[in-house]
């Protein structure tokens, strides 16, 4: 069982966008900062539900199977639910449709409690006021013997890797420059020590950067 993590950045280290409004809650720039990622086959079968087989099939594809592959929980910030958007709404069940891409228990990280909400195909949503250590135990008792994944924000991320408990961090930069938002990198000076670190770049010019724990 290994704690992983998966997350978008530009070049200037930013994994969010600014600018956000009612009708693009996610920001001008999210659509460039996620573009290859969603253009992949893996993206459109398992969140647009597409099943005719198109999307790209190179690097970009190999890291986008890699990212569902052997995942039994998931922790998430408040913020990648959707409950900062929609704090007071008792019916809001987040972004990610009736039948979220996650197929597993997804632990919340909020301040605002809320009751379980299960969804289609087997994602459960768990809301917990709570430390990062707790979340995480309480995701590998979830998981079994699969993977937990810290999904993000950036916020959340850091903390994590703060604490030392990340065992695997893919970062895909993404070659755009947002200037603004909400950066990663912040405070962790040094994080490569104790990590083998491999770089690639794909196709589409993203670079999949990799640090993975040395036993």
């Amino acid at each position: 069982m290994a704690v992983r993590v998966d997350l978008m950045i530009s070049l200037d280290g930013f994994a969010t966008t600014t600018d956000q409004t009612p009708e693009k809650p996610f920001g001008e720039d999210w659509g460039r900062l996620t573009a290859a990622y969603v253009a992949t086959r893996t993206f459109r079968q398992r969140v647009f539900h597409d099943q005719t087989g198109a999307g790209t099939t190179g690097m970009d594809e190999a890291y986008a199977q890699a990212y569902f592959e052997n995942i039994g929980a998931e922790i998430m910030g408040a913020g990648m639910f959707g409950l900062h958007n929609f704090p007071d709404d008792p019916n809001w069940a987040g972004w990610w449709g009736d039948e979220p891409p996650f197929h597993c228990p997804v632990f919340v990280m909020t301040h605002t409690p809320r009751a379980d909400l299960s969804m289609a195909g087997g994602t459960t949503f768990h809301f917990r006021n709570t430390t990062p250590e707790a979340a995480l135990a309480e995701a590998r008792a979830a998981a079994g013997d699969k993977d937990v994944r810290i999904g993000g924000g950036p916020t959340l991320v850091r903390e994590y890797l703060k604490a030392g408990l990340v065992d695997r961090l893919h970062v895909a930069i993404t070659p755009i420059l947002l200037g603004q938002g909400i950066r990663l990198w912040d405070e962790l000076r040094g994080l490569e020590a104790g990590y083998s670190v491999r770089s690639e770049t794909a196709e589409s010019g993203t670079i999949h950067l990799t640090f993975a724990r040395q036993l």
